[in-house]
């Protein structure tokens, strides 16, 4: 997604067009005191919220695909902590609400029982940790950034929750015994492991026989209109940058997904497409919002430096007023992987 487009992390176009066709399924924010739905970007729950999700809607995408096997992209910096440390309290307060949605659908999709033992890989601030650990027996939640654990401790304590365990790890070298775990999930981190095959065996590893992994990566940009806004916002603020290109050699690609998954020894394999809408009812805020939490936007505003940052967001924020009616509804579209151990 946005990521992957400003220069983070490089792939090829290869391979043969084919057709996907799916339909989605509804889904919406969770309400804050007195009615008012949490926007996914703001992570507010003020009463009038910039965005709001809406809907799912059914998708028809055209998709260059079959990539070689042996074909991967080098890992961007991205895979890195200090990124994601850098960016951990707006990504907590901002963008990290926008992942509540696709968690939940995640654990649909996963149907935990009441008594599971649950593993969040690349759990980030806790998104889907906190808002499962109600339905489950106990969840441990890791992470390789520190300052994203912290923010994910602050929530916990502040919610009152008390079997999610957090601790500092690597998703490719989890510090669990073979067989651990009833259920696993990473929710858009496995995505960014610079080795992928190893952290979807490690997952696959430290599942019971029977036990389900749900991993989340983003669709390609085209898929999703609040993205394409955003690439438009940027390169009005600086024309010389690249439009964005769907990067078949990672999981934007669900042949790719599929494969590294049945790779891992996962069975019953299968790659859903989820799309949710958020209402824009303020482009300033929504830029406000997603420079807050995006680890790409925060790495592009340091090494701009604060005048020409200042420039470039000005522009961005006028192409976004000139762009966007309010209300306007966007959408994002997210793929989820699922298997069985």
């Amino acid at each position: 997604m946005l990521w992957n487009h400003l220069g983070f992390e490089r792939g090829a176009r290869v391979g043969a067009e084919r057709v996907l066709e799916w339909s989605g399924i509804r889904c919406s924010a969770p309400r804050a005191p007195g009615g008012a739905r949490m926007c996914p970007l703001s992570g507010s729950g003020s009463a009038r919220p910039p965005c709001q999700t809406v809907v799912v809607e059914q998708h028809r995408v055209a998709m260059t695909t079959n990539p070689s096997p042996t074909d991967k992209p080098a890992p961007g910096p991205l895979s890195a902590v200090a990124p994601w440390d850098l960016v951990s309290a707006g990504y907590a307060a901002e963008s990290a609400s926008i992942m509540l949605p696709f968690s939940r659908l995640a654990v649909e999709l996963a149907q935990p029982a009441p008594g599971a033992h649950v593993v969040d890989v690349a759990t980030g601030p806790g998104v889907l940790a906190l808002e499962l650990a109600p339905r489950v027996a106990r969840v441990d939640a890791v992470d390789f950034s520190p300052a994203m654990l912290e923010q994910l401790e602050q929530r916990r304590r502040a919610l009152g929750i008390e079997n999610v365990f957090a601790q500092v790890a690597d998703g490719q070298a989890l510090p669990f015994p073979d067989g651990s775990f009833d259920v696993a999930f990473s929710m858009f981190g496995l995505m960014f492991f610079p080795d992928r095959a190893r952290g979807f065996a490690e997952l696959h590893r430290t599942l019971k026989p029977g036990g389900v992994a749900v991993v989340s990566s983003w669709a390609p940009v085209e898929q999703s209109p609040l993205m394409i806004h955003m690439f438009g916002a940027l390169r009005a603020a600086d024309p010389t940058r690249a439009a964005p290109q769907t990067n078949l050699l990672n999981l934007e690609n669900p042949e790719v997904f599929v494969r590294e998954l049945q790779q891992a020894g996962f069975r019953d394999v299968r790659v859903e497409p989820r799309t949710c809408s958020v209402e824009v009812r303020d482009p300033a805020e929504l830029w406000a919002a997603l420079v807050r939490g995006s680890a790409p936007l925060a790495m592009l505003k340091q090494r701009l430096g604060p005048a020409e940052w200042e420039r470039q967001a000005a522009q961005a924020r006028a192409y976004l007023a000139e762009q966007l009616s309010t209300p306007s509804t966007l959408s994002t579209t997210a793929y989820l992987g699922f298997g069985r151990r």
